[in-house]
C-alpha cells in the first residue's frame, strides 16, 4: 500500500512539474501603444511636397517568448485616427483630407498583422525583417508586405519603424486637392512610422 501511494505521490508531482515547464516555455506577453509615436504622411504635389501628422494612435500587440530566448510576433493592431491628420496645408486641406478619406464612415485607418512572424531572435536588441498585413483605408482593405525595424528593450518596450509607399487610388481615394484646385496632390503618398509598445500584463 505504502508502495502504491509513493508511486501515486510521484505521479502526481510529475504531472505537476510537466504543467509548471509547459507553463514556462511559452510566456506570453500583450503590449499597448504608448503615446510616444510619430506618425507622418509624406506626399508631392504639382506646386510642392507637403506632410501630414496623424496626432491620435491606438494599438495593442501580443507576442510568445520561447525557451531559447526567440519570440513569436503574433499580433499588432494599429489604428490611426483620421480626423487626427493635421495638414501644414492648413484647415482646408484637412477638410478636403478628411473627406477623400470618408472619415464619417471609415474614422480609422486600420493596420492588422495577417502573418505571425515566428522564431524572431534579436541581435544587439534589435531586427529588420517583413511584415504581411492587412491595410484598411477608406473602408477599403488591402494586402501589404512592409519591412520593419524592432528594437526591444528588456521584454519591457518594443520600438517599431519603417515607412510604407501606397497609392491612394488603390484604396478608391480621389487625391484631395486645396487652394479652389490650384494645389492637387500626387496619387502615391509614403506614411513613415515610430510607435512604442510597453508590455502590460
Amino acid at each position: 500500500m505504502k508502495e502504491k501511494t509513493r508511486q501515486f505521490k510521484n505521479y502526481i508531482l510529475m504531472i505537476i512539474a510537466i504543467i509548471f515547464i509547459s507553463a514556462a516555455a511559452f510566456i506570453k506577453n500583450t503590449y499597448t501603444l504608448t503615446k510616444d509615436y510619430a506618425i507622418t504622411i509624406h506626399g508631392t504635389s504639382n506646386l510642392h511636397e507637403w506632410d501630414e501628422k496623424v496626432e491620435i494612435v491606438s494599438g495593442n500587440a501580443e507576442v510568445i517568448w520561447n525557451t531559447d530566448k526567440s519570440f513569436d510576433l503574433n499580433k499588432i493592431d494599429i489604428r490611426f485616427n483620421v480626423k487626427s491628420i493635421i495638414s501644414e496645408e492648413g484647415s482646408i486641406m484637412n477638410h478636403n483630407t478628411y473627406k477623400a478619406l470618408k472619415a464619417d464612415n471609415n474614422p480609422d485607418i486600420i493596420f492588422t498583422l495577417t502573418n505571425p512572424i515566428e522564431a524572431i531572435k534579436l541581435e544587439a536588441h534589435e531586427k529588420s525583417f517583413t511584415v504581411k498585413a492587412n491595410l484598411t483605408i477608406a473602408g477599403v482593405t488591402k494586402p501589404i508586405d512592409m519591412q520593419v525595424h524592432l528594437f526591444m528593450e528588456e521584454r519591457r518596450k518594443m520600438t517599431f519603424e519603417g515607412s510604407k509607399k501606397i497609392k491612394m487610388t488603390d484604396y478608391g481615394i480621389e487625391p484631395p486637392t486645396a487652394l479652389l484646385g490650384t494645389l492637387k496632390t500626387g496619387d502615391e503618398v509614403t506614411i513613415h512610422f515610430k510607435t512604442n509598445f510597453m508590455v502590460s500584463n
